[in-house]
């Protein structure tokens, strides 16, 4: 039954994207806002069974900086708040990939060369002005869901600071006891974590808690931004 699911999934997955690859094309052609990308990754979380649930409110424009534990986090993030996302530019080795992402707006953060920054600003500033929502997972890497690893303040230069009117929020994903099961850790290959996901069985419920905006001293710098967003995430988490 699990090779029979991640079959008709793959095959759901790849059929989708089909779908959606002209409907972007055409989409471009009448409007700037990069809409069909959010609702191919909406549809990706629905057919991973996936089913989410909110807490909190979601700013109009805002930065969100959420932990991060498994490439469902992307999907299920763009399925309810339509946000484009900031990637680590190791993802742009992959001319597919890179492809996919650039449909969606992504910004790639140059972790190790620092002269990018100015560029990486002007980046999150455009894809804010398509798609109003910008994701960042400050960790750098995945988790398994139990813990938060440390946040990488390096991953914040390109908002510090912040453009005027937007918020700077934390959001936690909550997998709950589902969080072993889908996290994407240690040295199992990616595409290893991927069909495990595919051949899950049964509905996946999330809960994405979009806590207070950050405000005053807590975004005086990358490195107040991470510590700040390091508690909202800790009490959240209830450690």
């Amino acid at each position: 039954m699990r090779r029979l699911r991640i079959a008709g999934r793959l095959i759901a997955l790849i059929g989708w994207l089909l779908l959606c690859i002209p409907a972007y094309i055409l989409s471009r052609l009448v409007t700037r806002r990069r809409i069909v990308p959010r609702i191919f990754l909406g549809g990706v979380a629905r057919m991973m069974g996936v089913r989410i649930a909110t807490t909190g409110e979601l700013e109009p424009r805002a930065i969100l900086l959420a932990n991060h534990l498994s490439w469902l986090d992307i999907p299920i993030v763009a399925a309810c708040t339509g946000s484009a996302f900031v990637g680590h530019d190791g993802i742009a080795q992959s001319k597919f990939l890179k492809w996919l992402a650039e449909m969606n707006d992504t910004v790639f953060i140059a972790r190790t060369r620092r002269q990018t920054v100015t560029r990486q600003i002007e980046q999150v500033r455009e894809a804010l002005d398509n798609s109003h929502v910008l994701t960042l997972f400050p960790e750098g890497t995945t988790s398994d869901g139990k813990d938060l690893l440390p946040l990488k303040s390096s991953l914040l230069s390109a908002i510090d600071p912040a453009p005027e009117g937007v918020a700077v929020q934390p959001v936690f994903l909550d997998f709950g006891t589902a969080a072993q099961e889908i996290a994407w850790v240690g040295d199992e290959p990616g595409l290893d974590n991927f069909f495990k996901v595919l051949g899950r069985h049964g509905p996946l419920d999330i809960t994405v808690h979009f806590l207070p905006p950050l405000t005053g001293e807590s975004l005086a710098g990358r490195k107040t931004i991470a510590a700040a967003t390091r508690r909202a995430l800790e009490r959240a988490m209830g450690q």
